[in-house]
């Protein structure tokens, strides 16, 4: 009897969402893109429903498409969590491990982490997106997203990772034509970079003074000329002398080393940017899980300093 649902094709699809067009998926399995769209046709016509909605260069899911991966990589899961517990695969990791990071910390960290992480363990292939915005926590397109802050959503893991500060700075020939701010009102007065990225209110900072009881914590609208979803060219603007930035230290330490950036309102405090990562319940079985945020935790623990957002 032929299913219209067969389990070869729960990944097949999973693949053909990821990688985003019928040639890069064909790449990806090794098959030709004729093969691929016999195959997604074929799928098709079992169900009844289109999945795809094809264009010249790519592809976009159908509604019937986005429930079909959705429930297909949440089988894909639960297969994989079941072969954990079974001890099917618990000696070695392996398999596909897709990762999610923001664009400067997965450039500079994340990066040449995974470099190191799949010479030790070969078997396991990565595949790193990096995005201006975190995907949602209910977003099942990736096994392991690394984060900035620890997430709310009780539904899913977070494993503290390193410690992230975020730290005001500007250029010394800034401070010199401008001033120095001793309170956080006088930020209002200046020119602040700005750095859309995430959900964060866009131009407000939050800065706390003093301790304990006596922590006094002060909203502040920021304004200036320059904005960007760019990390490191906002780290640029403020070494050009363009204004005073809010960035994490791991990104500045070494420009405030050399003198060539200034930390501003020192006293003040910001909230917490600690770097997590965050996976899905029922990966924490899975060994290629458990291997990359092992490794990952251990690499930052043994270096003075971590990653930027």
């Amino acid at each position: 009897m032929n299913h219209p649902i067969q389990p070869a094709d729960l990944g097949f699809f999973s693949i053909l969402a990821s990688a985003g067009s019928l040639s890069a998926a064909a790449r990806e399995l090794g098959i030709t893109t004729p093969a691929v769209s016999k195959h997604l046709a074929q799928m098709e016509a079992r169900l009844g429903v289109s999945l795809v909605n094809r264009t010249t260069r790519r592809m976009g899911m159908t509604p019937e498409g986005e429930l079909y991966l959705e429930h297909a990589r949440r089988i894909l899961g639960e297969i994989d969590g079941m072969q954990e517990l079974l001890g099917v695969s618990k000696a070695t990791p392996k398999g596909l491990l897709r990762v999610n990071a923001t664009l400067g910390f997965g450039r500079s960290h994340l990066a040449p982490l995974i470099s190191r992480f799949v010479r030790q363990y070969p078997q396991v292939e990565v595949q790193l997106q990096l995005s201006v915005n975190p995907p949602a926590l209910t977003d099942d397109a990736f096994d392991v997203c690394m984060r900035f802050g620890a997430p709310p959503d009780a539904r899913v893991i977070a494993r503290h990772i390193a410690p992230n500060r975020r730290l005001l700075c500007a250029s010394p020939a800034y401070l010199k034509k401008h001033g120095t701010p001793k309170v956080p009102n006088d930020l209002m007065k200046h020119n602040c970079i700005g750095i859309r990225q995430g959900e964060e209110a866009y131009g407000l900072w939050r800065l706390t003074s003093g301790r304990g009881k006596s922590a006094v914590t002060e909203a502040i609208k920021t304004r200036g000329n320059l904005t960007t979803n760019d990390g490191e060219i906002a780290v640029n603007w403020a070494l050009d002398g363009h204004g005073i930035l809010m960035r994490a230290e791991w990104d500045i330490l070494r420009h405030l080393d050399s003198g060539r950036l200034v930390q501003v309102l020192p006293q003040c405090f910001t909230p917490d940017a600690d770097i997590y990562a965050v996976y899905p319940q029922r990966h924490q079985l899975a060994a290629r899980v458990r291997a990359f945020v092992d490794f990952v935790a251990q690499s930052f623990a043994q270096r003075p300093g971590g990653g930027s957002a």
